[in-house]
């Protein structure tokens, strides 16, 4: 690119930035996993244990509401939400993930702070192992480098 485009590109750099990750109980087994790759991830990318928050609820469903009171903290830099919805043979699992998508998204731009969607969405316990943490990668770990991207490509603009 020529020198007169302006071009906005988060680093992952994690040192001095705050991060809440909220982690849905339900489903537990495979959310742990993502938590840890997460975790991990932060690390790895400078942040100091001191800066990672960790607010555990029941389920998906109550993701959104710890993450906007999270995020009304001030405390943090980003918050990343952690879940695993398995389908079943209902359409409950259409209905929350929408709601959770959609909820995250509003407390995002309500807030003016990276809210990332880290939840699992699968149609069966075989894909849920894959995405946290075995063939698929670790989706907890591609999301807190979607939070660490995102905080400093915001702190350019």
């Amino acid at each position: 690119m020529t020198g007169k485009i302006k071009c906005y590109e988060g680093k992952l750099n994690a040192s001095g930035l705050r991060f809440a990750i909220v982690c849905a109980r339900f489903n537990d087994i495979f959310v742990s996993q993502l938590l840890g790759g997460a975790v991990d991830c932060l690390l790895r990318h400078g942040a100091h244990e001191n800066d990672i928050a960790i607010a555990w609820v029941p389920g998906s469903y109550e993701i959104p509401l710890a993450a906007q009171r999270l995020a009304d903290s001030g405390k943090f830099d980003a918050v990343i939400c952690l879940g695993v919805v398995i389908q079943g043979s209902t359409a409950h699992a259409s209905y929350i993930n929408a709601e959770v998508s959609k909820g995250l998204a509003q407390i995002s731009l309500s807030r003016n702070l990276p809210v990332i969607y880290g939840v699992v969405t699968t149609e069966d316990i075989e894909q849920a192992i894959e995405r946290s943490g075995s063939k698929a990668g670790n989706r907890g770990a591609s999301a807190a480098t979607t939070a660490i991207e995102m905080v400093n490509m915001l702190k350019q603009i």
